[in-house]
């Protein structure tokens, strides 16, 4: 019978090569094999591997018929270890997922294990040290710019968003057979949901291991899933740019009505076009870019104070700054919506839409 644990570890794998079996030795030397081994539609040449893994290392193989992505091997390997615990009656405080390119050490599994043990409801990240003499550039470069985004974008502050080596707890092991993603952008989808769920991070730091560019090879393709993974930001860059549009368009428009008949025509344009593209705005934002639970009474008010807020700025700033300067009215308020804008996606993040 394969033993069955509180923790096991996870490991995702297409078209493995000799590192794989060396990271399963390695493992078993220090006691940990528990291992869930997913083949995620490998080519039958690379059967030898898996079957190594099976026989000599213990470990028990799930299998995708064909290539489905690590983010469903990760959700294939989540679902057969809570069923497999449940059935056996052994409580199961999370798992580990490691990658299996030779990236991760048993000493850093243990650190990821120990930490989980300690911080059972924390999500426990193996976080890589980017500035290490011998990360490939682009490793450095890409991964400094997401960690930026999530910073900006999602208010999230992690210094390795693409680490395969995680221990996560078992509640939100079961959150994550529903969160969206079946290949690499499944890994920063479930950052974001944890940030949703408010579950706390916790940051381990590990070895940064990396082959010479000419032996290591990787399935991560940095154009294709680099895409895949920054089109979840796409929602939160098309609500503030189709509300801007909106709000400019019928700005201009009303400028063009009211300006023969009133000296305040900037101010009255101002309040008009943002009374009915804010209502566009809130709904989007609620549904679609922060994905909120909270109810639309409290969103509401919240929401209607800080655009209250934000108009008067804006038609205050607009106004005094074509006063002073004497350029178009619509270029000026492009530049001083621009700098709203930021701060008030800030305020509704962390305020307005922040779910329970």
């Amino acid at each position: 019978m394969k033993k069955i644990t509180e923790i096991p570890i996870i490991i995702p794998s297409l078209e493995p090569d000799e590192r794989l079996l060396d990271f399963l030795s390695e493992l078993k030397e220090a006691n940990l094999d528990d291992i869930i081994l997913v083949n995620d539609g490998s080519c039958d040449s690379y059967d030898e591997y898996f079957d190594i893994a099976q026989e000599k290392y213990g470990c028990t193989i799930l299998r995708h018929a064909v290539n489905l992505g690590k983010g469903r091997a990760l959700k294939t390997a989540f679902n057969y270890v809570l069923n497999r615990n449940a059935e056996a009656g052994i409580k199961l405080i999370g798992c580990i997922t490691a990658d299996s390119d030779g990236q991760h050490t048993p000493e850093a599994v243990q650190k990821c294990i120990a930490a989980l043990y300690k911080q059972p409801d924390h999500l426990i990240l193996g976080c890589r040290n980017f500035d290490d003499a011998g990360v490939p550039w682009k490793s450095q470069f890409g991964n400094k710019l997401t960690c930026l985004m999530f910073k900006i974008f999602v208010g999230l502050s992690v210094t390795d968003t693409q680490t395969g080596l995680r221990a996560i707890p078992e509640k939100f092991m079961r959150e994550q057979l529903k969160t969206d993603g079946e290949r690499f952008e499944y890994e920063t989808n479930m950052l974001i949901e944890a940030k949703k769920m408010n579950v706390r991070i916790t940051e381990i730091p590990i070895e940064t291991i990396y082959d010479s560019k000419e032996n290591h090879v990787t399935h991560f393709d940095p154009v294709k899933d680099s895409i895949k993974i920054y089109k979840i930001f796409g929602k939160f860059i098309f609500s503030s740019l189709s509300s801007s549009i909106i709000d400019l368009i019928l700005f201009s428009l009303f400028v063009w009505l009211f300006k023969p008949f009133t000296i305040h025509y900037i101010i009255a344009a101002t309040v008009l076009a943002r009374v009915l593209s804010a209502f566009y705005n809130y709904q989007v934002n609620h549904s679609l870019v922060f994905e909120s639970n909270v109810s639309h009474k409290k969103s509401a008010v919240k929401y209607f104070i800080l655009a209250v807020t934000q108009m008067c700025c804006s038609a205050l700033l607009v106004n005094g700054l074509f006063t002073l300067l004497h350029i178009n009215e619509t270029l000026i308020k492009v530049v001083v919506d621009s700098c709203l804008f930021f701060v008030s996606f800030f305020i509704q993040r962390e305020c307005v839409y922040k779910n329970k």
